[in-house]
């Protein structure tokens, strides 16, 4: 799919731009040219160190924010996959600097789909999240208004050849700023500290976040937002698996945070549509005929009412579970 092809990723630094850049390189080693988009120069001065040029001369490294159209214009020429995963995602930092979020998560979306529309990309995935389904934050507000805006892009491509598609997931295990390093690092102090007891958060490896983004430039039709079928965890058995002999000190919710998470609402089920491994919400207007997309993808129609809630969720990870997922996926030296 991708040889002799050229993708930029933005936000091309963190942690699944690193797993799509190794992923990429190592399923499509003729890829033409693979482009790490973002702002932080010491990040990339760190990656260029393992992808250095006269070992990959197709990875390129590319100082630029995605709120400076220009730049996105420049970077864009002769591209012809994007991965958009640039943004502001700290709930609480989002809070505190609001209008910070809103130029990085909404302006940047509009940035990239207008120099993807301008430069001839070919096709473009937009990474979302579980909190911009029915947001109580601002952080989540952003994503809705980024997924939003992807999705209607394909409504004004006019003669473009291209395609606008969106992949929605929850906790990525092991990502920079995610529960789980947080409470490896926190152990050492002997005190884990758990907002309430209840909380339920969707949970999926960095590997399963690659593997949706590769489906989605694959298949999409164009509008769709596609959501992985994966299983909760409880923030509680997140503690016991990482730090049984630690207090579990309970300090209470931050500002803008859920008690479960949603990928899926019951207003959505009109337009949700079952594929086997992932759910997809297609477009209220799609370009499309709706009949023969499920004919392509044996896609049946979820019942009316159905939702995707990480407190309702029928799959778990357990204490055993986690701990094995941990030493997989985040640290290889773990032992509980």
């Amino acid at each position: 799919m991708l040889n002799n092809k050229s993708v930029l990723i933005t936000g091309g630094t963190g942690s699944l731009g690193k797993a799509l850049v190794k992923n990429i390189l190592e399923k499509w080693p003729s890829v033409k040219r693979l482009v790490i988009f973002s702002r932080d120069e010491q990040k990339q001065f760190q990656m260029a160190q393992e992808y250095s040029f006269s070992n990959y001369p197709q990875v390129r490294f590319f100082i630029g924010d995605v709120r400076d159209k220009e730049r996105l214009m420049r970077a864009f020429q002769g591209i012809d996959y994007v991965i958009h995963a640039a943004a502001m995602k700290h709930v609480h930092i989002a809070e505190y600097n609001p209008s910070e979020c809103v130029k990085t998560n909404v302006g940047g979306a509009e940035n990239v789909i207008y120099a993807a529309l301008q430069t001839g990309v070919q096709n473009v995935v937009a990474l979302s999240t579980d909190k911009a389904c029915a947001p109580i934050n601002l952080y989540g507000a952003t994503k809705l208004t980024s997924d939003k805006l992807f999705v209607a892009a394909n409504n004004i491509r006019g003669k473009n050849n291209i395609k606008f598609s969106v992949v929605r997931y929850g906790n990525v295990m092991g990502s920079n700023g995610s529960v789980i390093p947080f409470f490896l690092n926190k152990r050492a102090e002997g005190v884990l500290p758990i907002t309430s007891e209840a909380m339920t958060r969707f949970n999926i490896s960095l590997q399963g976040g690659v593997d949706m983004v590769l489906h989605a430039l694959e298949t999409a039709w164009g509008g769709e937002i596609f959501i992985p079928k994966i299983p909760s965890y409880r923030i509680t058995d997140v503690a016991e698996a990482i730090g049984p002999e630690c207090e579990h000190k309970v300090i209470g919710i931050r500002a803008g945070e859920k008690i479960h998470e949603e990928m899926i609402t019951s207003s959505d089920s009109f337009f949700t549509y079952d594929l086997g491994k992932y759910f997809v919400i297609i477009p209220q207007t799609p370009i499309w005929d709706v009949a023969q997309y499920s004919a392509e993808f044996g896609a049946t129609i979820v019942p009316e009412g159905f939702c995707y809630n990480s407190g309702t969720n029928t799959e778990w990870e357990t204490v055993a579970s986690l701990r094995t997922l941990i030493a997989e996926h985040v640290d290889s030296t773990f032992k509980a």
